[in-house]
């Protein structure tokens, strides 16, 4: 093909994909667009990217807010600070403003005067508009009412804005727009920046903590071909190249249990899952969790370290164990209570244990709160009664409460307890209702593991979505000899929604699964709501 041929293709393609976009924009863009237009007119570039910050609102505030209006006045030498930020609000008074800055580390203000700034910093201010980022130098003073600013010698705009921020006392009302628009959500909404800054302190606590304790941090496939890890519906592809369906990771587990066997003592990871499953205030398709293990541990191990680290987060970064979530006080300070499933439903139920050995009972109690009350008939004793304890109990596990002796019927990783072979070695962590922790003594007799394989896929085969496949690789791997071992999950979504004071899991997810958005059509209206 010829160079004129590649350039009228180029040509078409924007004009079907770049005009319709541009053709939706308010007179307040067309404006924004003159604007960037006569910063361009003067050689000066729109989108400069050769201006630094040397320093920020936060230390600034920090060093300098005790002082007096005329202690500030009164420093020798006089220091200029560079700072670079997005303005907020312009409070204009013809040849002078007041700007409301933020760079990213606290509110702050700017001074901009004719005269006091230089020509070219005055012609940049006079195309400025909210939204915009800028670049300014200038001394440090305190107003007549006291507040700190920084009185601007110079001043760039090295991002012009062309799309206007919402009204800055409404933001963005709609939630879907918040999630949908993270970023307008995070310049408008310092609460929001704060939360998802707050999650990242929690993270990087997680990773010093396992640090600290000599475990390794390693990653492992997001592409599986066994279906494994997990009770879970898991999302589908294909491996081109390797001509082979394949599965996104609803768990990170069986991997992690094969770098056991390898002599990989202790090992974490922070990983990202997916399970094709509904989405509600705390489920997402695609989460974070923690899943951790180590060798010659028992799950009485994993309960501890499960109550050290939680307990640590909190205290670390509030300096108390308690916490508010919504109208509840959650206390962190250990010990955690800590029950057994059978004593959990019994008690927490007002049930004998005569009631406890009645299937039908059970049966009859879940009939209003199951989607399909039939097949409740179809149930086993034990799973009976933790579909009671998920559906009935569960929710009233307001305080920090660790239940334990789950059914061997539903925990096919688990190591069975020695003592009573019906039962594993495993606990749940309940926090407000929400099951925030998973933990047992990991089952490393290779043949009781095929065993248990084969009747998920058993259960597979009568229609069970979420029963998982037959790892013959990992039996293997079992085959090969795994230490005793104990391992442990903790939902880090459900987690930062407890300790930012949550109560949907989009809030703590940057970016949440959200419908396919359409453009050109409805989407403009909606867009135009903010603007």
């Amino acid at each position: 093909m010829t160079q004129d041929h590649h350039h009228r293709e180029d040509e078409k393609y924007k004009k079907e994909h770049c005009l319709p976009w541009t053709e939706m924009y308010s007179e307040q863009m067309h404006v924004r667009m003159e604007k960037r237009d006569k910063l361009l007119a003067m050689n000066s570039n729109p989108y400069r990217n050769d201006l630094v910050p040397k320093h920020r609102s936060k230390d600034l505030i920090t060093r300098f807010n005790a002082l007096s209006k005329e202690e500030l006045e009164a420093l020798s030498p006089k220091e200029s600070f560079v700072l670079a930020g997005r303005v907020l609000v312009v409070r204009s008074f013809g040849k002078a403003a007041f700007l409301a800055f933020d760079d990213g580390s606290m509110p702050f203000q700017l001074y901009v005067k004719e005269g006091v700034v230089d020509e070219e910093g005055f012609k940049h201010f006079k195309l400025l508009d909210y939204g915009d980022v800028v670049y300014t130098e200038g001394e440090i003073f305190k107003t007549n009412k006291g507040e700190l600013a920084l009185k601007s010698s110079k001043f760039f705009i090295v991002t012009k804005a062309l799309r206007p921020l919402p009204e800055k006392f409404h933001g963005l009302s709609d939630p879907e727009l918040r999630y949908r628009m993270r970023y307008v959500d995070l310049i408008m909404n310092h609460q929001s920046r704060d939360r998802f800054k707050l999650r990242s302190q929690i993270i990087r606590r997680i990773r010093e903590f396992f640090y600290e304790r000599d475990y390794h941090e390693v990653e492992t496939p997001m592409l599986h071909t066994i279906v494994g890890g997990a009770a879970a519906k898991p999302f589908m592809t294909h491996h081109n190249s390797l001509a082979q369906d394949m599965n996104m990771r609803i768990a990170p587990e069986l991997h992690l249990k094969r770098l056991i066997v390898g002599g990989m003592n202790r090992v974490f990871e922070l990983n990202r899952c997916f399970r094709n499953e509904g989405i509600s205030f705390k489920h997402n398709p695609e989460f974070t969790s923690l899943e951790f293990y180590e060798a010659y541990a028992t799950f009485d191990d994993m309960l501890s370290i499960c109550e050290t680290l939680l307990s640590k987060i909190v205290h670390d970064l509030f300096n108390t164990y308690d916490i508010s979530f919504g109208e509840k006080v959650i206390s962190f300070k250990p010990p955690f209570k800590r029950l057994s499933m059978r004593d959990a439903v019994r008690d927490y139920l007002s049930l004998t244990d005569e009631d406890m050995k009645d299937t039908n009972k059970m049966a009859e109690m879940l009939k209003d709160h199951v989607d399909n009350p039939k097949l409740l008939k179809s149930l086993t004793h034990d799973r009976l009664m933790a579909t009671c304890f998920d559906e009935l109990v569960s929710p009233q596990l307001v305080q920090p409460t660790f239940i334990c002796d789950y059914p061997v019927d539903i925990s096919p990783l688990s190591r069975r307890n020695d003592k009573d072979p019906s039962i594993v070695d495993r606990f749940e962590l309940f926090i407000n209702g929400w099951e925030i922790a998973n933990a047992f003594s990991e089952l490393n007799d290779p043949i009781d593991q095929l065993e248990r394989f084969a009747h998920q896929a058993r259960m597979k085969d009568l229609g069970d979505e979420e029963a998982c496949d037959i790892d013959y690789d990992f039996v293997r791997a079992l085959e090969y000899g795994m230490p005793p071992t104990a391992g442990q999950g903790i939902g880090i979504d459900r987690l930062c929604m407890l300790l930012t004071n949550s109560t949907t899991i989009r809030d703590v997810i940057l970016f949440p699964q959200l419908k396919k958005e359409h453009f050109f059509h409805e989407h403009h209206s909606e867009v135009a709501k903010t603007e």
